[in-house]
């Protein structure tokens, strides 16, 4: 069986905030965050710039990851951006 790789990813909205999710679709997501379908977050923040992606090999590394970069701080999420 051929899984695809999750990513952890960060988002910069139209209002500066940063917005970090996980998917295996990359594509599909940020696409569904531009039409306004994604999350409730991301709907009325638009434009969105994808500002960073991470590979990870599974579902569950990829949920932790996400929760560690949500526990940074702003500077730290824009140390991570670079």
């Amino acid at each position: 069986m051929n899984e695809k790789q999750w990513l952890v990813y960060i988002l910069r909205c139209g209002d500066g905030s940063l917005y970090t999710g996980i998917t295996n679709d990359l594509a599909g997501r940020i696409e569904k965050h531009q039409s306004g379908k994604g999350a409730k977050y991301t709907k009325s923040r638009g434009p969105l710039k994808l500002v960073y992606q991470e590979t990870l090999p599974d579902r569950s590394t990829a949920t932790k990851r996400e929760m560690q970069i949500k526990a940074l701080t702003r500077q730290e999420k824009l140390a991570l951006i670079g």
